[in-house]
């Protein structure tokens, strides 16, 4: 595997270049319950776009504010080395030893007080396949650190009257290990799936009825000339 090379200087430029980017990407940025952690968490997320990790990068520097590094499949930190200076290690899913490290280090990562970022989809589906098919790292992860709270996030894109998309951003209750029903880790690791599929498509119900009234706009516009 891939570790993490943070570094505190890098990310500061990166920031640099994100917000920009973000905002001739993105229309609207639209996000509900954002807010900080008391500690270090345990963050997954559905997973559908290349943003997605850029998002979470974003809302660190805008609310969290985190020491964060999040788990990227090796094939995608080999194509973008750079991500390492802001977190990111890797993840081998074709190869069972790599899984076994990768998770290894995550939990090291939490006992050091560190916050981990993980999508349990293990990759990249379109935003619609039902149902959100999740591996069993996250519940691995909880069993072995059952003092760190686990944070759902939801992201949610859509097309609609500009020219750019917008994104919607749903942040979970925390969950504990203690919070899942009795039962194997494969058993559990379906509960969660089935609870953050249903968390999903409530999302997706606010974006299409329009439901603006529980959401806050991050993203400040530039004004027109």
């Amino acid at each position: 595997m891939i570790q993490a090379k943070k570094s505190a200087l890098f990310e500061r430029a990166f920031a640099m270049y994100l917000m920009p980017s973000i905002r001739r990407s993105f229309s609207h940025l639209y996000a509900r319950n954002i807010r900080p952690s008391k500690g270090p968490a345990l963050i997954i997320s559905n997973h559908s776009s290349w943003w997605d990790g850029l998002l979470f990068f974003f809302l660190n520097r805008r609310v969290w504010n985190l020491d964060v590094h999040i788990m990227m499949h090796e094939r995608g930190l080999k194509e973008f080395p750079f991500f390492r200076r802001l977190g990111a290690f890797s993840i081998d899913r074709n190869n069972p030893k790599d899984i076994l490290a990768s998770l290894r280090y995550a939990e090291n990562l939490l006992k050091q007080g560190k916050t981990v970022i993980l999508f349990p989809q293990g990759d990249e589906f379109h935003l619609e396949t039902r149902p959100l098919e999740f591996h069993t790292g996250v519940v691995y992860l909880l069993e072995k650190c059952p003092e760190i709270p686990l944070v759902p996030v939801h992201f949610y894109y859509s097309m609609r009257r500009d020219k750019h998309p917008e994104v919607w951003i749903d942040q979970g209750d925390s969950l504990m290990l203690s919070d899942f029903p009795e039962g194997s880790r494969h058993d559990r690791t379906v509960w969660l799936q089935e609870r953050e599929t249903t968390a999903l498509d409530r999302l997706k119900t606010d974006v299409l009825e329009e439901n603006y009234e529980e959401f806050q706009e991050m993203l400040k516009r530039r004004r027109k000339p």
